[in-house]
């Protein structure tokens, strides 16, 4: 495995869902080759082809078909075009409407707010989208775990921010499936089009997109998503895709939920290659979106032990989140581009943690330095490891808030506490949010005499190298 080291892809990654899926135990090595691909792709090109069960291809394809007629038989007139530029509306589009400036149509599919059955002066949607959701939605959380895995996060770590699986009463998804239709001949809003022409490929004048989901899986009935690759160029992504293949590429949502390890999908749609097709290009987009009354936080990333920086410390309102303006180049970093990587007898992947500064010279740390970071390495896998074997899923409160919580019986953590065994009159945080100063008492109070055991520990280690240097000056 240790061939998969600093692999490079000459084309965008292929795998298949079926090898994603992950199972109880020890992961497979074909579940790790896998999410290597997957993760070197994302990575190299921001984009990953997903080879669905060939049961499936059946069902993407009607829904290709069934968009064609939907869309041929429409008479464009301004009632048909719906306003979808409120940004409080995010997670409320559904049905049909157009955008003439960019030749674009699209019927958003929503369950819990979409009629499947037509009523009144409804005219017939597309048929199969209620299967189609089903089908992407469930190949969407897949591969969103793999990433998770793939990061060192623990699993469903993504979980709380999603939807509930299914559906409870009077829900309505966040996630939506776009039915989309791309330079329509018969679209009599053309005539404002406006093209650009690069290496004599014509794009649409909204050449930089990005999607504000976690994740977009796109089924097209021909060639024309260019996504931006990590030496900023542009590749066409979906030139050689089989009946169940689809591109998946990430959103700003992941990119802000995992603090930007995962950079986010700029895309276009090449328009040239259209000319005297009377239909179009049409797209199935199922976009797995958060839940609009959660919030984006980096909590589990800094769990997993990486670094955070500021711009991604304090969780954001999801709802706030969709209705910020985001200019697309802050989510596209050259330098970002982790070595995926396996090596013999490993049980995940190890992610590389991104520096902000090659560190060429390494300042030995005093003793007081060491002695904190190591209080907060073990106080974590302790922390952890008691967890696991007695199968408890931990939700630490923030120092704070814990402080307040030491002498109340009914607060959040205290049932979490009782069940582990922690020490009374102890705050229950994870190690990261407490002081340094606090992480020796915090380990003291739970293992006693760990901080004068490293501290002759120390001290051995320096008398063991003042004798290594003495003798060295007498030799000479």
């Amino acid at each position: 495995m240790g061939a998969m080291a600093g692999m490079v892809l000459p084309s965008v990654g292929r795998v298949r869902l079926a090898d994603l899926v992950a199972s109880e135990g020890l992961p497979s090595e074909t579940y790790k080759v896998s999410v290597s691909t997957l993760m070197h792709s994302l990575a190299q090109y921001s984009a990953v082809i997903v080879q669905l069960p060939t049961s499936d291809s059946a069902l993407l394809k009607s829904g290709l078909e069934s968009a064609r007629l939907f869309f041929h038989q429409r008479e464009y007139t301004a009632s048909n075009m719906v306003p979808n530029s409120d940004p409080q509306e995010w997670c409320r589009t559904s049905g049909y409407y157009s955008d003439p400036q960019s030749w674009q149509e699209n019927y958003d599919y929503r369950p819990g707010l979409t009629p499947i059955e037509p009523n009144g002066s409804m005219e017939f949607p597309p048929a199969g989208l209620p299967d189609i959701f089903t089908l992407l939605g469930k190949a969407a959380r897949c591969i969103l775990e793999a990433i998770s895995y793939s990061l060192n996060l623990r699993s469903f770590s993504f979980s709380e921010i999603l939807d509930n699986f299914p559906l409870r009463s009077r829900e309505i998804s966040s996630s939506v499936l776009s039915v989309c239709c791309h330079s329509r001949p018969s679209f009599q809003g053309a005539q404002h089009h406006n093209l650009t022409t690069e290496d004599g490929f014509m794009f649409s004048d909204h050449e930089h997109q990005a999607d504000k989901s976690l994740l977009t899986l796109v089924k097209s009935d021909r060639a024309g998503l260019h996504i931006k690759d990590f030496h900023g160029h542009w590749v066409l992504v979906d030139g050689d895709l089989g009946p169940q293949d689809a591109i998946v590429y990430p959103g700003l949502a992941l990119y802000q939920a995992t603090a930007g390890y995962v950079n986010a999908a700029l895309y276009r749609i090449e328009m040239g290659n259209l000319q005297g097709n009377m239909y179009g290009r049409h797209s199935l987009a199922f976009k797995l979106m958060p839940r609009s009354m959660a919030s984006l936080s980096c909590s589990e990333m800094r769990a997993a032990g990486y670094g955070v920086e500021a711009q991604f410390q304090l969780p954001i309102p999801v709802d706030d989140f969709m209705q910020r303006t985001h200019t697309t180049e802050q989510f596209f970093a050259k330098n970002n581009f982790p070595n995926y990587s396996f090596q013999a007898g490993q049980d995940a992947l190890k992610p590389m943690i991104k520096r902000k500064k090659s560190i060429t010279k390494c300042k030995t740390l005093p003793p007081s330095k060491r002695l904190r970071l190591e209080a907060q390495r073990v106080l974590k896998e302790r922390v952890q490891d008691i967890a696991d074997k007695k199968g408890i899923k931990l939700r630490f409160c923030n120092l704070k808030e814990c402080e307040n919580h030491i002498q109340s019986l009914d607060s959040p953590c205290e049932s979490i506490r009782m069940e582990i065994g922690w020490p009374p009159g102890v705050p229950f945080v994870h190690p990261h949010d407490l002081p340094n100063k606090a992480k020796l008492g915090f380990l003291e109070a739970y293992e006693p005499g760990w901080t004068a055991s490293q501290q002759d520990m120390e001290l051995r280690l320096i008398e063991s190298g003042q004798a290594t240097q003495h003798s060295a000056n007498c030799r000479e």
